[in-house]
């Protein structure tokens, strides 16, 4: 009896691991499947038949998205873009985690509502408000027009750090307090030391996320030397002309960034992304 369920149990596994394997490769074959034709001359990318490695390896198109365009430009307005909203989202939702967590003040509970509704309302509906915003404080095309109304979109980081400072011991607290410590200093000296690791995972997440951001660039840069990678790489199609070898390129070189920060820190951003679904589930 007991053998059978062990083998049933290992059957289990075995279709599981398999299923999971499965999906996998069906998800990374169009990432692999991009890289692979853009390494190809553009009359291979076009025939009608699949050739899963090119007959003709060639970085031309590489060389031409890189000189035949504004993508460093378009490098450089990302980088402002989320360096600076990711610096402004983590610091200014720790100090608001910090102070729904550990102080008391009138209406506490009723922000902390609030923050959680922001879940329900999709940053897509407030899309109309922040442009007229911005259209009126003559703040499109520049990049403080691009980070200010982003800076709301990243309501679960304040979530995050308000239970990571729930689960702080209140003895570090008191004993702050008998030392006659400010609530500045009790922050800075005290609660700060202890989430550089949840705060690095957080960064991580919001940069990745603010780079990949589409909609809002879109609709707030209209010049070309404003826009970011993932705005600008739709105009590399009226810069080239139909050559699907060349897009590709450019969306290679556009995602790049993203995929060595993701390679260099998968543990950080893992454990941000499953603080994140614990806290919406």
């Amino acid at each position: 009896m007991k053998g059978s369920r062990f083998h049933i149990s290992r059957v289990g596994a075995w279709l599981i691991t398999s299923l999971t394997v499965l999906i996998a490769l069906a998800w990374v074959f169009p990432l692999c499947w991009g890289v692979i034709s853009s390494l190809k001359p553009e009359d291979e990318v076009v025939r009608p038949y699949i050739e899963l490695w090119p007959q003709t390896l060639t970085f031309d198109h590489y060389y031409t998205a890189l000189t035949n365009s504004l993508i460093g430009l378009w490098y450089i307005n990302s980088l402002v873009t989320a360096v600076g909203v990711t610096s402004i989202t983590i610091f200014s939702s720790m100090l608001c985690g910090y102070a729904i967590s550990q102080l008391n003040f009138p209406g506490r509970r009723y922000l902390y509502m609030l923050i959680l509704a922001c879940f329900m309302v999709p940053t897509q509906t407030l899309i109309i408000n922040h442009f007229i915003l911005m259209a009126n404080m003559h703040l499109l095309n520049t990049w403080l027009g691009m980070i200010l109304p982003q800076l709301v979109y990243y309501p679960v980081v304040i979530i995050v750090y308000k239970q990571f400072f729930d689960g702080v011991p209140k003895e570090f607290r008191e004993a702050a307090l008998m030392d006659n410590a400010s609530e500045w200093r009790i922050f800075y000296r005290v609660y700060m030391p202890m989430n550089w690791g949840i705060t690095t995972a957080l960064a991580i997440v919001v940069f990745i996320w603010t780079w990949n951001n589409f909609l809002w660039p879109f609709l707030a840069a209209t010049q070309n030397e404003t826009m970011t990678v993932p705005v600008g790489i739709t105009q590399v199609y009226n810069a080239f002309g139909v050559y699907i070898a060349r897009r590709l390129a450019a969306a290679v070189l556009a995602a790049l960034p993203v995929v060595l920060l993701y390679l260099f820190f998968q543990r950080q951003v893992t454990q941000a992304i499953t603080l994140s679904a614990g806290i919406k589930g």
